[in-house]
């Protein structure tokens, strides 16, 4: 099949982009290469795609471009069986100083390929969207009828998109599904993300620096269980017009995810403390019962094998990976 991966050079997409080529499907990554955070990490997700494009029968192409630009987009979904839509301007605190930005290129942008997808008759349009369109918790842990009521920029345009989406698939016939992705983690992640700061801190003989009290919580989902649940949708079409979580079930406090990385790596040191960003979520906890029911998901790591995962990955990409988040 013919696949295209927006966002493709990133994380999550850098790791769909990978699994689709090494499965034998053709796969074209389109990405800004935006350096919202270092493009070293960039280069290699894009690199282990083509690598695992040799190793299986499929291919990789990597497109620098961006999704607001609508004549790229229609060009390249016109050769698409699928689109994988995850590219998004990332990060909840900074969109709280440049709203703008994740308007255009969070919202804009998705209507950019959802006008191009209902002209072309695609298989399929899955989105990446996010734990933050819930805001803050009237009941834990969230279920896709949680109001959603975002705190954020940030959370607002992933809520804005997701909501196009699924309109666009009532009105326009196409089939659309929205994941919202729960603070996804693992090899090759984002470097300025906590769990990647606590590993490199703590490596180096650094307190791990918490933000507020520490008693915030999150539901931390590794890496592979998120590709599992986007492999599984090139078949299945019981969540087609739906937005459905995809999270570990599991949630930890962000003091007891320091320690136990502290514990592991320098268990002498002593846990920093600084002050909370408004825009963070307290608490994050998914119910992904309807995933279950839809897609036969069920999350295969805890926090603490994934963690442990992502430390071996870490001290085996030490020399190049480390830098990336010593400068984030």
């Amino acid at each position: 099949m013919d696949i295209l991966v927006t966002g493709g050079a990133g994380f999550i997409g850098g790791h769909l982009a990978e699994r689709f080529a090494r499965d034998g499907h053709s796969v074209v990554a389109l990405d800004n290469l935006d350096p919202f955070y270092d493009l070293d990490i960039k280069e290699y997700n894009a690199e282990v795609a083509r690598a695992a494009a040799r190793e299986g029968d499929g291919s990789y192409e990597l497109v620098e471009g961006d999704v607001r630009d609508a004549e790229l987009v229609e060009e390249l979904v016109s050769d698409a069986d699928y689109v994988y839509h995850q590219a998004a301007q990332a990060g909840v605190r900074p969109s709280v100083e440049n709203p703008r930005k994740y308007d255009e290129v969070n919202v804009d942008g998705t209507l950019n390929l959802l006008d191009a997808c209902r002209d072309t008759g695609i298989e399929r349009f899955v989105m990446a969207s996010s734990s933050s369109v819930y805001g803050k918790p009237r009941y834990l842990p969230y279920d896709e009828e949680h109001p959603t009521t975002p705190v954020s920029p940030y959370g607002a345009s992933k809520l804005s998109a997701e909501r196009y989406a699924c309109a666009y698939s009532e009105v326009y016939d196409f089939p659309v599904v929205a994941l919202r992705y729960f603070t996804v983690y693992g090899p090759r992640m984002r470097p300025n993300m906590a769990i990647s700061n606590f590993v490199s801190r703590c490596m180096n003989g650094e307190p791990p620096v918490i933000y507020g009290d520490g008693t915030q919580t999150r539901d931390f989902t590794f890496i592979d269980d998120v590709v599992e649940a986007n492999v599984t949708l090139l078949e299945e079409d019981a969540a087609d017009g739906q937005a459905v979580n995809i999270g570990s079930t599991d949630n930890i406090e962000i003091k007891t995810l320091a320690e136990e990385i502290r514990d592991q790596l320098a268990p002498d040191l002593e846990l920093e403390y600084a002050e909370r960003y408004d825009a963070d979520s307290e608490h994050t906890h998914a119910d992904t019962s309807k995933a279950g029911e839809l897609l036969g998901y069920e999350a295969s790591h805890t926090i603490r094998e994934g963690v442990a995962k992502f430390i071996e990955w870490y001290e085996a990409n030490r020399e190049w990976y480390e830098p990336l988040v010593r400068r984030s």
